[in-house]
């Protein structure tokens, strides 16, 4: 499991990997944290667990991750240590899938982090993608 921050325009970038899917949202999470600040400050004790559900996985991805941003925004403390603890799909009964994925966090305390600034989770090129290797996401995000 691992991500990579990289440049793109005025954005930046998360390409991120793991053996499962679960993980290649984690990652993409850490990844999110990375591009917010260099070092990301310690976590709280508790974690807060929360659910995002979607059409699709990678609107998943994408509320996911908006998710985070909104939770940054709302509490003025940064999302850290994130778990996703599943990732579901459920068919309703007109054949409907939706996605459900059950996640937890820790707040980091902004006040005194040089943060950048993370306006939104864009659909620009991202990519989610199951390969021979595991899985693989391609996510920019709005500075």
């Amino acid at each position: 499991m691992g991500y990579e921050l990289r440049d793109h325009t005025a954005d930046i970038a998360v390409a991120a990997w793991a053996d499962s899917l679960t993980g290649v949202f984690e990652a993409a999470a850490e990844g999110f944290v990375a591009a917010t600040c260099e070092t990301a400050p310690a976590g709280t004790e508790d974690r807060a667990v929360f659910t995002v559900t979607a059409e699709s996985r990678e609107a998943l991805l994408f509320d996911y991750l908006d998710e985070l941003v909104y939770r940054r925004d709302v509490r003025a403390a940064l999302p850290v240590a994130n778990r996703v603890e599943s990732i579901d799909s459920e068919t309703d009964a007109d054949s409907s899938e939706t996605w459900v994925l059950t996640a937890s966090a820790s707040d980091a305390a902004l006040a005194g982090v040089t943060a950048r600034e993370i306006k939104a989770v864009t659909y620009s090129e991202m990519r989610l993608e199951q390969t021979a290797d595991g899985w693989e996401a391609y996510v920019v995000f709005d500075v």
